[in-house]
This record gives C-alpha cells, structure tokens and sequence, in this order.
C-alpha cells in the first residue's frame, strides 16, 4: 500500500527526483560500476537500487546520500537547505528587524 503523501508530491518534486534518479544512473554508467556494485557498496537490496535509479520518492533520504557518496559526489546533501543559502528566509529575517533597540531598564532601576 502506498503512503498518502506519496499519491500528492507536486508534479516539479516527482519531475526533480526522476531526474537525480537519471542523473545517478548516468554516473554510475561513467564510472562503469555495476549495479551488483552498487548495491553492495551503498548497503542496499538490488530492488532498492533499481528504485533509486528511478528517483522513488519512497526511497530513504539516507539511500540516496549514500548513493551520491559512493559515486564520489561527497556530501552534496549539506547544502540543500544550508540557512545562509536561504533567500526568501533571509529576507523574512530582515523584514523583522526592529527599527530601533532600546536598552532594557534594570531591575530595581527608578
């Protein structure tokens, strides 16, 4: 039975992972690694693979991270959702800035 959340990713998140999918594929071709080689070294069944290849939204995030580890892409995941790379919240964090700072009175201060 599939997850329900799986049944309503928007079309642009299914379209980008068949393509980090595709994308693993063509690498591993490159570096004329087998898929029995693969799987071995990324600790995974040969079906897990195969759905990693496909860009399975239901795969673990961990597969995929080692996946591209092993394929000798280091840790391309660090920077997905890296705070400083972050426009919109960025942005946001600006916005609320106050327009001024003023000092707080002490307490027992008159």
């Amino acid at each position: 039975m599939r997850a329900r959340s799986l049944d309503i990713l928007p079309r642009l998140v299914r379209q980008s992972l068949r393509k980090l999918g595709a994308d693993i594929a063509t690498a591993r071709r490159k570096r004329r690694l087998t898929m029995a080689m693969m799987t071995e070294r990324v600790g995974v069944s040969k079906q897990t693979y195969q759905r990693i290849e496909r860009g399975d939204p239901s795969v673990g995030l961990g597969a995929y991270a080692m996946t591209l580890f092993v394929l000798g892409l280091g840790a391309p995941l660090e920077q997905i959702a890296d705070a400083g790379r972050d426009d919109t919240g960025l942005l946001l964090e600006a916005e609320r800035l106050p327009k001024r700072v003023r000092r707080k009175a002490s307490p027992g201060a008159s």
